[in-house]
């Protein structure tokens, strides 16, 4: 997408926007949001996606020192209870006092397939589970290069599919942040196609989407330069860590590349100090003319995953979520 096409779409509320939903005018980012931009770039993270050599050294280490999966004391009034699915850990955390009927999430976290899910993830989850009511299901999906995406996505569309058949496609919603948004999607996709007729969840969740692991767009370097978080060498490397064999392309490493017929209604976060925002713009336009339900908001200055943030940008964008998901 061009700079042209993404400021036309903006020009009439260059403050923020709700597609598919009545136009808001967000004049600025908060003082908070704009305070914690600048304590992003002191932090590592986008040394850490400086280069190549940066994230083979990130991945060298996590190899030989794994960080804990398991999640902290996630407090009153949440039951954790771990089982394992085709080899893999999932967690499922419920309200203390009962969950029949209940609605579910399935959470799928980020960390660009090279991290483990972290103690912000399982807040956010422990947020949904307490203040909405609902069932979460967390997959500890492998990660790369230990695990590529020709082996994760089909392995989370049939956790999905059985989670869909226990709970019924419109009770069940996906959750995704970042790298676990782009295997929420592709999960989806491979779902339709896979099991052709098969009903996809109630509604997708996606938080600042990595759709697309080639980050070729000639703008994006420009927005990197604003980004506090992420830079683009960093990005594709572990895209192609994840990708293993496919091609960087392949719709299960860039689900933008593939076909949006038939998946669930979308919401989308997203913000234009993300370098991966120009994809979130082309995503909500792809789906909505394959005839997909999409709402995106994407608001001025706001950082990669702002929707998980203890800023009011992040507060309001998770209270969408709880009422979406309750």
């Amino acid at each position: 997408m061009s700079v042209a096409r993404i400021v036309s779409a903006l020009q009439f509320c260059p403050g923020g926007c709700v597609f598919g939903a009545p136009a808001r005018r967000d004049p600025a980012p908060s003082l908070q949001s704009r305070a914690l931009n600048l304590l992003l770039r002191q932090l590592p993270y986008k040394q850490q996606l400086a280069s190549v050599e940066a994230v083979q050294e990130h991945v060298q280490k996590l190899a030989l020192q794994p960080v804990s999966f398991e999640p902290p004391n996630l407090g009153r009034g949440v039951e954790v209870t771990l089982t394992k699915m085709g080899g893999w850990p999932v967690y499922y955390t419920a309200p203390s006092s009962g969950h029949e009927g209940c609605n579910h999430v399935m959470f799928l976290h980020g960390g660009g397939f090279i991290n483990e899910i972290v103690p912000a993830h399982w807040r956010f989850v422990a947020q949904m589970t307490r203040k909405a009511r609902i069932v979460c299901v967390v997959p500890i999906y492998p990660l790369a290069p230990r695990a590529t995406a020709k082996d994760v996505v089909p392995a989370t569309a049939e956790l999905l599919r059985m989670l869909l058949e226990d709970a019924g496609p419109s009770k069940v919603t996906v959750v995704g942040n970042s790298a676990g948004a782009s295997l929420a999607l592709a999960a989806c996709q491979w779902l339709r196609d896979r099991d052709r007729g098969h009903r996809q969840p109630g509604r997708l969740m996606l938080i600042s989407p990595a759709a697309d692991a080639s980050v070729s767009r000639p703008e994006q370097v420009a927005i990197a330069a604003r980004d506090p978080i992420q830079d683009i060498p960093g990005i594709i490397e572990a895209g192609r860590l994840y990708a293993g064999e496919l091609d960087i392309g392949h719709p299960f490493v860039s689900p933008l590349n593939g076909v949006f017929r038939a998946l669930a209604p979308m919401t989308i976060f997203s913000g234009t100090r993300d370098l991966l925002y120009p994809d979130s713009v082309d995503l909500a336009e792809r789906a909505r003319a394959a005839g997909v339900a999409v709402e995106l908001h994407l608001l001025r200055d706001q950082p990669h995953n702002y929707a998980l943030m203890p800023t009011p940008e992040g507060r309001q964008a998770r209270a969408i979520i709880l009422r979406a998901v309750a």
